[in-house]
């Protein structure tokens, strides 16, 4: 399985910004499909998942101000960023876990600042 991300960049505080992921190779229902980030000096952490049915998992932090989606027929993930803030800045990788492993996409920087 092979995740492409994208839509990173630079955005000025309560900007938008949507990232999309695109995964490709042998998929099976039943996936998560998630968002991570990682600050510099930071921990990679979760930002927000979402299973192939149920319930999605947003971190505190960004309740109410992102969304998560995802398209089970193109297999892709997005996730709309709204009212951004400075702290938002990271690395963002999108991740897919299937049948106990976990593939990542290679990372979008995303940088909020005036």
């Amino acid at each position: 399985v092979q995740l492409q991300a994208s839509g990173g960049g630079l955005v000025q505080p309560g900007g938008s910004l949507r990232l999309s992921c695109a995964a490709s190779g042998r998929i099976f229902s039943n996936n998560v499909m998630g968002w991570y980030r990682q600050a510099p000096g930071e921990q990679r952490e979760l930002v927000a998942s979402i299973p192939f049915r149920d319930y999605i998992t947003y971190a505190d932090a960004v309740k109410g101000r992102f969304t998560i989606s995802r398209d089970n027929v193109k297999n892709t993930v997005t996730l709309q960023m709204n009212s951004l803030k400075p702290e938002d800045t990271a690395v963002y990788y999108c991740k897919m876990s299937q049948r106990g492993t976990h593939y990542w996409g290679q990372g979008t920087l995303v940088t909020v600042s005036s």
